[in-house]
């Protein structure tokens, strides 16, 4: 039993909050490392198509693409993260996601190396974020699925832009 801000928070409680985790999860590789987002963010999964960029915009803005008339705006996951960047392979694609904002929803597309799979992560393969100080801002992270002798980072992609970031996004589109 742990208190945290006034609350009170038991085994069971961590338990509930990680099975709630549980489900299908669309995995992508982003420089040799295993990621995952909640299948029902994911909208599609296309090639990589022509992007145009879109001025004075952060570096991981990769600028908007044109899908079926809609103009979605894109981010490189790996500038996003701070990796280092990659000259785009056959493998590459961009994953279009609904991100939830302060007042509704919009489509925003991540470029990541390569998709993997679609797996069902059960609970209790699912830890919560392991705490690395409070100088890393981790709240992007749902959890971290173990499988097979690895791990996977599931992203809370809601929380992979912040607020700012998502303005600035809304106004590349």
């Amino acid at each position: 039993m742990i208190e945290e801000g006034g609350e009170i928070i038991t085994e069971t409680t961590i338990a509930a909050a990680i099975g709630s985790k549980e489900g299908k999860y669309l995995t992508f590789s982003l420089a040799g490392e295993e990621y995952g987002i909640g299948i029902l963010k994911i909208k599609e999964i296309i090639g990589m198509m022509p992007i145009t960029t879109v001025p004075r915009t952060s570096d991981y803005v990769k600028g908007v693409i044109n899908l079926r008339g809609k103009v979605i705006p894109v981010t490189d996951l790996r500038l996003k993260f701070g990796m280092e960047e990659m000259a785009y392979t056959e493998r590459t694609c961009i994953i279009v996601v609904e991100i939830k904002n302060h007042t509704d929803s919009v489509l925003i597309g991540i470029v990541v190396d390569s998709v993997s799979e679609v797996l069902y992560i059960k609970g209790a393969e699912i830890e919560e974020t392991p705490a690395f100080g409070d100088r890393l801002d981790t709240d992007y992270i749902l959890g971290m699925a173990k499988m097979n002798g690895g791990v996977k980072i599931l992203l809370d992609i809601d929380n992979v832009l912040d607020g700012d970031e998502m303005a600035c996004m809304d106004k590349a589109a």
